[in-house]
């Protein structure tokens, strides 16, 4: 039994998808961000940077914290979706990577400042609109070539599909990215995506 500390953003949202798709049971204990709940010091001891998602493998009594951590650990625990040859994994994992280190961050601060920021402000809108969009291209051109992102069906798919399905909240568009409009409704139409999506929301 795995017990996934979550919310119902991107982040907390890709491991449930990862847990849909591989039919581990699980049990999602909401920590509430809008109420600082992350700062409790029972979360704190698990996540040290207070930040969900993070999870607990009860079976193992494993902790790990970070998306794309638990993402790894789940693909190594059931075997599946994350490619045990050298080049396979190394192609996973840099586009994993890819979507911790650009995707989630730029997505994030553009929602943001054109959201939440107490005053609105041209700049850093135009800043992180602008990455957002360079950051579609390229998931465009890789998906030209690819099915998906790194070839097959993959935890670097469940990583950035919450993010770019978030891009009318973002204010953006996808219709001048025809590839990455067709990966995104090719994964809005797996029954694991669904559930996973819809966390905390049951």
């Amino acid at each position: 039994m795995i017990d996934l500390y979550a919310y119902a953003t991107p982040n907390g949202r890709k491991p449930a998808i990862m847990l849909e798709e591989v039919g581990l049971d699980y049990t999602v204990k909401k920590v509430d961000i809008s109420q600082g709940e992350q700062f409790k010091p029972e979360f704190v001891a698990i996540n040290p940077n207070s930040k969900i998602p993070a999870m607990i493998d009860r079976d193992t009594n494993i902790t790990v914290f970070e998306s794309g951590a638990i993402l790894i650990y789940l693909a190594e625990k059931t075997g599946q979706f994350l490619p045990a040859d050298i080049p396979g994994r190394m192609r996973v994992i840099e586009w994993l990577m890819f979507q911790m280190a650009s995707v989630g961050p730029m997505f994030g601060q553009l929602g943001h400042f054109r959201r939440f920021a107490k005053e609105q402000i041209p700049y850093a809108i135009a800043r992180y609109e602008n990455e957002t969009l360079r950051l579609f291209e390229v998931l465009d051109g890789q998906l030209e070539k690819h099915e998906f992102i790194a070839g097959d069906y993959s935890i670097a798919d469940m990583a950035t599909y919450p993010w770019v399905a978030a891009y009318e909240y973002l204010g953006v568009t996808l219709d001048k990215h025809s590839h990455l409009k067709r990966w995104t409704e090719t994964l809005q139409n797996r029954p694991a995506v669904q559930k996973g999506m819809a966390i905390l929301n049951r």
